[in-house]
C-alpha cells in the first residue's frame, strides 16, 4: 500500500509543480487568462445554442417536407389510378371491335391457306 501512497502523492506533486510552471510561464497574466478562458467558455455556449437552434430547425423542416411529399405522392396515386380507369374505359369498347377484325383477319388467313393448298 505504500507503493500505491506514492504514487498517488507524486501524481499530486507532479500535477502541482506542472500547474505552477505553466501559470508562471504563460505570456499573459491570471485576470486576462480568466477573461480569455471566460470568453472562450461563453463563446463556445453560445455556438452550441445555435447549433441546437439549427438542428430543430432543420428537424422541423424535414418533417414538414417529408409530410408535403407523402401528400404528394398519395395526389399523384390517385391521379394515376384515375387515368388508368379512364383508359381502361375508353379502350374497351374498340376491344370488342379489335377481336372481331382478328377473328376476320384469321379466316381470311386460312381461306387463303385452302385456296393455295387446292391449287
Amino acid at each position: 500500500m505504500s507503493k500505491g501512497k506514492s504514487l498517488l502523492l507524486g501524481f499530486f506533486v507532479g500535477g502541482a509543480v506542472s500547474a505552477t510552471a505553466t501559470l508562471l510561464s504563460t505570456p499573459t497574466s491570471g485576470r486576462e487568462l480568466r477573461h480569455n478562458v471566460k470568453q472562450q467558455g461563453q463563446d463556445l455556449m453560445e455556438l452550441l445554442d445555435n447549433l441546437k437552434r439549427d438542428g430543430l430547425r432543420l428537424k422541423k423542416q424535414i418533417t414538414e417536407t417529408s409530410k408535403e411529399g407523402a401528400a404528394l405522392i398519395k395526389d399523384l396515386t390517385k391521379e394515376m389510378k384515375t387515368s388508368v380507369e379512364e383508359w381502361k374505359a375508353s379502350v374497351e369498347p374498340h376491344q370488342a371491335k379489335i377481336h372481331e377484325y382478328l377473328e376476320q383477319i384469321e379466316s381470311s388467313l386460312k381461306d387463303l391457306e385452302e385456296k393455295v393448298k387446292s391449287k
